[in-house]
């Protein structure tokens, strides 16, 4: 039988329905799928073992919640899809504000209506689409928006005095009702308005302007709260605290495999951008390995955390740096280069909140630094440590015995050491990209003997890594310019450098 033919209280009844909270409604909903084995939280990545374990404990108890993280970790995600635990659809008394239970009413309209039609009273439907409520919380947000207030043009539209409950406007936390309500940023909240949300939970009463309602609202809390905000922005008063039953504590990535698992999930990248552009492993593990760096720094502030937001809008940068590059070219197709990672500085900049030493440094040294950073941790996993074979030859631990091509960076490094330099253009073709790489004496030999197996693309991009990587352990210069970036010897510009203060000095 379609239960959405069912549009009076009589047949209602005569069905069997039977009324359920809506923690009972998801404990029951959530023990099928575990039953099952079917997952409770789609696209959640990287907390299967930690956080959603803790989340269905939770619900099974039926407790009220408090996500507790840095921004970014999926926290108002995880509350939005609670709503696929709850049925699919719900009874409530047609024309209720408050989507009253038409076996179980809780407003006075809603009580009339039965007095007054009784088995004919109407019937509504809700999908659990619909049953779902979201308030940031801001010191703005009054009591009158949370849980309402007098209607003077109700109350002269019904001819009723201020006295008379049905002149009430509900806000938003009353019109929630059977359904989940989440507030987010909790601490933000005025300590006042956090008391009348705890006499909701704890007492069932909704006091407005003088009125005192008894109203039992069956209503599953969400809360989330960055763990600063508790001494920065504001405090959450004890008794709401208290009454929040399971407080679970969220977390970023912990590995670089979830991280790129998410940015894969979650990047908005076109078809005719996948058509065109290729993107390599290599450069989707730098992206994220900047996040992981920027987490860690010293010149970042932890405290405000550094979203998934952040590797997401670089990698749909760094593809639409080299679409655009492609598209200048007239080429048909092309691969994210080394050089294209320019284009994400501006998903770092905006992503990422500095601390004093950060600010001095300023936003777009930092990101270069950070992209720095991550290409030498990525580097040794590609090829051998460059600052391993410097202690080896400072140490004098080489043999007589030892080859002279044991230092397998040598000829590169040579190469620059005589005075060449290698310019390549952020808009330069793959062909003379290709081109100029060669230029290198020892780059292609090197890159293939530690991936012999790869195509000229790939092997391309690792010769290009090979150049910056060996720029972040100091080994060659790297400038970048508007337009370009110069690699050449590491002493040379350094003496050049030297001279053109020299030359100032004079001048002054």
């Amino acid at each position: 039988m379609d239960i959405k033919k069912i549009k009076t209280l009589g047949a209602l009844i005569e069905s069997g329905y039977k009324p359920k909270s809506i923690k009972e409604e998801i404990r029951q909903n959530l023990i099928l799928k575990l039953k099952k084995n079917e997952p409770t939280f789609s696209g959640i990545v990287g907390y299967e073992e930690t956080v959603i374990p803790d989340v269905e404990r939770a619900l099974l108890s039926k407790h009220n919640i408090l996500f507790l993280g840095l921004r970014g970790q999926a926290k108002t995600r995880m509350a939005r899809q609670m709503t696929e635990l709850l049925d699919e659809y719900i009874p409530s008394i047609a024309g209720s504000e408050i989507n009253d239970d038409p076996i179980n009413p809780v407003s006075k309209f809603a009580q009339e209506e039965i007095a007054t039609h009784g088995d004919e009273t109407g019937i509504h439907w809700i999908h659990r689409s619909e049953r779902y409520g979201e308030k940031l919380a801001t010191p703005d947000v009054s009591v009158a928006d949370l849980i309402g207030d007098i209607d003077p043009i109700k109350a002269a539209n019904l001819k009723l005095s201020f006295a008379d409950e049905r002149v009430l406007h509900y806000g938003i936390i009353p019109r929630s009702n059977r359904s989940i309500f989440v507030i987010n940023e909790l601490p933000d909240l005025q300590a006042r308005i956090q008391v009348a949300l705890f006499n909701i939970l704890e007492e069932g009463d909704v006091q407005i302007r003088g009125f005192k309602l008894r109203l039992p609202l069956d209503i599953l809390f969400v809360f989330t709260a960055n763990p600063e905000d508790y001494t920065n922005r504001g405090s959450i008063v004890t008794p709401l605290k208290d009454r929040i039953e399971s407080q679970i504590l969220t977390h970023y990535p912990k590995s670089l495999e979830n991280a790129l698992e998410i940015t894969e999930q979650e990047a908005e990248i076109s078809k005719e951008q996948e058509a065109r552009v290729k993107v390599n492993d290599l450069i989707k593990r730098l992206i994220e390995q900047v996040a992981f760096e920027a987490r860690s720094s010293e010149l970042v502030d932890k405290k405000s955390g550094v979203s998934a937001r952040l590797t997401i809008s670089a990698f749909e940068n760094a593809i639409s740096s080299a679409e655009r590059r492609a598209i200048i070219n007239n080429e048909k197709q092309t691969q994210v280069w080394m050089s294209d990672l320019i284009g994400i500085i501006p998903s770092i900049t905006g992503k990422v909140e500095l601390v004093y030493e950060g600010e001095q440094e300023g936003p777009y040294q930092v990101a270069m630094n950070l992209v720095d950073k991550a290409i030498r941790t990525q580097f040794v996993q590609y090829f051998p440590n460059p600052d391993q074979l410097k202690k080896r030859r400072n140490t004098g631990k080489a043999s007589m015995e030892e080859k002279p091509d044991e230092n397998p960076y040598r000829p590169i490094t040579q190469w620059f050491d005589k005075g060449n330099n290698l310019n390549i253009s952020f808009n330069t073709t793959d062909k003379e990209k290709i081109m100029l790489l060669y230029q290198v004496d020892g780059l292609h030999a090197m890159v293939k003997k530690y991936f012999p197996k790869g195509n000229e693309q790939q092997t391309a991009l690792l010769m290009e890594f090979v150049l910056h990587g060996l720029s972040s352990y100091s080994l060659i210069s790297k400038k970048i310019f508007e337009n370009k970036v110069e690699f050449k010897d590491l002493v040379g510009s350094m003496m050049n450098f030297s001279e053109k203060d020299f030359e100032f000095d004079e001048e002054a």
